[in-house]
């Protein structure tokens, strides 16, 4: 599984090359859990949920998706979901929307 860094995300949102596509950025927590914070311009398919709408992401499948809950654990499992379905680059962020929040300080500790 591949990982990225709040940092490198940060870096890879800031980007203006327009030879770089952005990433696709999906969240995999609970619609309730957003009251906390997001990153902007996300997707919201929580993680139970994930196989049922995959068709939902399947416009994105060669593209780089950087996903995130809370702290990284069922991001790390949505990536496997993904694998397993052919994405070719899925992407956990190490320390989910927690870690974000060194970069965002409007996100909320919870």
């Amino acid at each position: 599984m591949k990982e990225i860094t709040n940092h490198q995300l940060k870096e890879l949102l800031e980007t203006n090359d327009p030879n770089t596509q952005a990433p696709i950025i999906l969240d995999v927590r609970f619609q309730e859990e957003r009251q906390f914070g997001k990153i902007p311009q996300d997707i919201l398919i929580p993680l139970p949920e994930l196989e049922s709408r995959i068709t939902k992401l399947e416009q994105y499948k060669d593209q780089t998706i950087i996903i995130y809950c809370r702290s990284g654990g069922r991001s790390a499992r949505a990536c496997q979901i993904l694998e397993t379905n052919g994405f070719k680059d899925p992407r956990n962020l190490i320390g989910g929307i927690l870690a974000w929040k060194e970069i965002d300080d409007s996100v909320q500790l919870y």
